[in-house]
């Protein structure tokens, strides 16, 4: 039985920590908290309790489901990963820069290095997107 939020329409955007999370979720795929632990300890140092703590209330807030079928509780993503980035950058493009899309990439793209492979990959994402309105 996989619990989860699922008549909630509007899910809050994560935190930082729980993006943490879910990055972990959406490359190994259900896992159980020892298993989530384990890769974010690595990286982070955190009690195996606060994550244990983090992601039930990310189960409440409805970006985790959760299923109660095994003897430990095994957690995944509720929305896929390109979603959930989708709604962050619409947000920010509507918080940060008014909803201007050419400002929102002028900014990603200034200060940094760019490779030719990178400008390659974004002018066929611009050609791709040029013809919708």
């Amino acid at each position: 039985m996989v619990c989860g939020m699922t008549d909630r329409t509007e899910v809050p955007a994560p935190t930082d920590a729980e993006l943490d999370v879910l990055r972990v979720l959406w490359k190994r795929g259900a896992s159980t908290v020892r298993e989530i632990y384990e890769v974010v300890s690595v990286v982070k140092d955190v009690g195996y309790t606060t994550v244990l703590k983090q992601m039930q209330v990310m189960h409440r807030k409805g970006l985790l489901l959760r299923s109660e079928r095994f003897r430990s509780h095994v957690y995944e993503a509720a929305q896929p990963q390109a979603r959930v980035q989708r709604d962050l950058v619409q947000s920010l493009l509507k918080q940060a820069f008014a909803g201007s899309a050419a400002n929102l990439v002028q900014s990603a793209l200034g200060g940094r290095k760019v490779s030719a492979a990178e400008l390659a990959e974004i002018r066929e994402v611009l050609e791709k997107f040029g013809g919708k309105s």
